[in-house]
């Protein structure tokens, strides 16, 4: 994740005409470290109601990229960079989410049921109606998702938010 203030610069997009359908593939090596072979380059690829179920998906860059209505279930995403990406109605029950960072995203009606979510950033992420029930949320990623405005009503106390 970038510090607040600093302008994160990517590589070019990778020009392989093939890489959106890497999503269906992953990454497997040295997952917990995002290290792999290529980068896994999703950045403005457009999904709709797809499958990416159990696939690991460590050190992915997904920014700009529309994944609405996709079945997220079981899936790894560790340090992944998904600013301004739609994840719209996205089933992320029992994912494992870790040092992501989702700012400016749009996660509206998101499923994070039973999901596992440590050092994950949503600043500016449009949270409304998402399901956080069971869901295992480390104690800082807490205060900061009890900090975004659209988290409310049900999804706060699905949090644990104080106020």
């Amino acid at each position: 994740m970038a510090d607040r203030g600093t302008e994160v610069r990517l590589p070019p997009i990778d020009n392989d005409p093939n890489r959106c359908e890497r999503a269906f593939v992953g990454n497997t090596i040295g997952q917990a470290n995002a290290v792999s072979d290529k980068t896994l380059d999703l950045r403005k690829c457009q999904y709709d109601n797809v499958s990416v179920k159990g696939i690991t998906l460590s050190g992915a860059l997904m920014v700009d990229s529309v994944f609405d209505n996709s079945d997220f279930s079981e899936t790894v995403m560790s340090k992944v960079y998904a600013t301004k990406a739609s994840f719209k109605n996205v089933n992320f029950t029992n994912a494992v989410i870790d040092r992501a960072t989702f700012d400016g995203s749009d996660m509206t009606g998101a499923n994070f049921q039973n999901a596992v979510l440590t050092g994950v950033s949503y600043e500016g992420a449009n949270l409304t109606g998402a399901n956080f029930e069971e869901a295992l949320i480390g104690d800082q990623d807490v205060k900061l998702l009890c900090l975004n405005p659209t988290v409310v009503d049900e999804s706060r106390m699905q949090i644990g938010c104080k106020n």
